[in-house]
């Protein structure tokens, strides 16, 4: 079984594209050139350059000697914290706007919930001298302001979303709004694996550069390029689409995807899209969707911006529903416990986002010989309030 996308844009009977009318043009233009462009060696030269000069990639396979003594495994840390910006969403901003400015595009706009994707498109605009409109809801603005006085630094236009949660879902809903009214100069750079087909495909190849280079760096310290465990979290899901990338085919490779359960799963408030959801549309793709029984969106809940998402990117879904990979859940309290153990056992402060990813060590039943490899998908400081609230508790 093939787990990459096919030619029609879905991953088994998720993805497609269910869009308004006014945008279908315009997600054609992209899905027709998408290929091509990236695809062209001229594209190709110049998106690695920047990877290399600009994000300062390769970012480091760190074997973390203290976590594998205490889990029992050989465990490495893939340190997407140490990229420009903090993140690995720097990656595909990079990607999409090259492939904006080559289809003549003169406006960008985003969506953002952690502030790490706004950050990473309002730097990657500020590059390339485009303007940037970067939407994000009002409850995020509030526990996110670190970042939000970094996009307006940076150059880009903050609008805060006060429909719905407040949250990333609905910061989505006014980017595609604004996408609808300007359709011909604007490209909307998605920061994850979701979307009208061909973003979550876009997103997964521009991020796949964190798999490409676990192969030859896993080759480096272990003497083989697949490892036994790859695990990330998964909000919208683009560092895990990254981190699985170019092991989705290869089963000697248990995939571990780490949503975040909130409260608790049954709590009432959670954002564990693929245990609590079923088949539905949102944003434009069809994927598994937190609903009610008539179809309205379940509001989620995580204390992490980053993973407050009512949807999951279809190549998630079938990923959880093939088997293909395991779907962990890991709590708000699991979660900064994880935050704080990283913290102080190998000096480095995760995101909370990692940090879910970092909780899934404990629920894995490691042998010592086996190798994993674990995505740190970003850095603490955007998280630094949470944290002091609850640090000692």
């Amino acid at each position: 079984m093939d787990y990459h996308i096919n030619p029609d844009g879905y991953y088994g009977s998720f993805g497609g594209s269910y869009i308004p009318e006014i945008l279908y043009a315009n997600v054609e233009r992209l899905r027709e050139a998408y290929l091509r462009i990236v695809g062209e060696e001229s594209f190709r030269k110049e998106f690695r350059s920047l990877l290399r000069d600009y994000v300062g990639r390769p970012s480091p396979l760190y074997p973390a000697k203290r976590l594998s003594e205490k889990y029992g495994a050989r465990i490495y840390l893939k340190r997407e914290d140490l990229n420009h910006t903090g993140a690995h969403k720097i990656n595909n901003t990079i990607g999409q706007i090259l492939l904006a400015r080559r289809m003549g595009k003169t406006r960008i706009i985003a969506e953002t919930g952690a502030g790490q994707h706004g950050v990473a498109t309002a730097t990657v605009c500020a590059l390339m001298n485009m303007p940037c409109v970067v939407y994000m809801g009002e409850t995020d603005i509030a526990r996110q302001a670190l970042n939000v006085r970094k996009m307006e630094m940076l150059g880009a236009e903050v609008r805060s979303v006060t429909s719905g949660n407040k949250t990333l879902k609905d910061a989505c809903n006014e980017a595609i709004r604004d996408w609808c009214c300007n359709p011909a100069d604007t490209h909307y750079i998605i920061g994850s694996t979701v979307g009208p087909h061909p973003y979550p495909d876009m997103v997964a190849r521009f991020q796949a550069v964190i798999s490409e280079e676990i192969k030859w760096q896993l080759t480096e310290h272990e003497g083989r390029d697949y490892p036994d465990y790859l695990i990330a979290c998964v909000g919208g899901g683009s560092n895990a689409a990254g981190t699985f990338y170019h092991y989705l085919n290869d089963t000697r490779v248990k995939l571990i995807a780490v949503e975040a359960a909130g409260h608790g799963i049954d709590s009432g408030e959670s954002a564990a899209t693929i245990r609590l959801g079923r088949e539905g549309i949102i944003h434009g793709s069809r994927t598994l969707v937190m609903q009610t029984d008539d179809g309205q969106i379940i509001e989620p809940y995580s204390i992490s911006a980053g993973l407050d998402y009512p949807g999951i990117g279809p190549i998630h879904a079938n990923l959880a529903t093939s088997r293909r990979a395991d779907v962990l859940a890991a709590t708000d309290n699991e979660a900064l416990q994880a935050a704080f153990e990283l913290t102080a056992t190998e000096g480095i402060i995760p995101a909370l986002e990692s940090a879910h990813a970092l909780a899934a060590l404990a629920m894995i039943p490691f042998h010592p010989e086996e190798v994993a490899v674990l995505t740190v998908s970003g850095r603490g400081d955007k998280d630094m309030d949470t944290y002091l609230s609850h640090f000692g508790k």
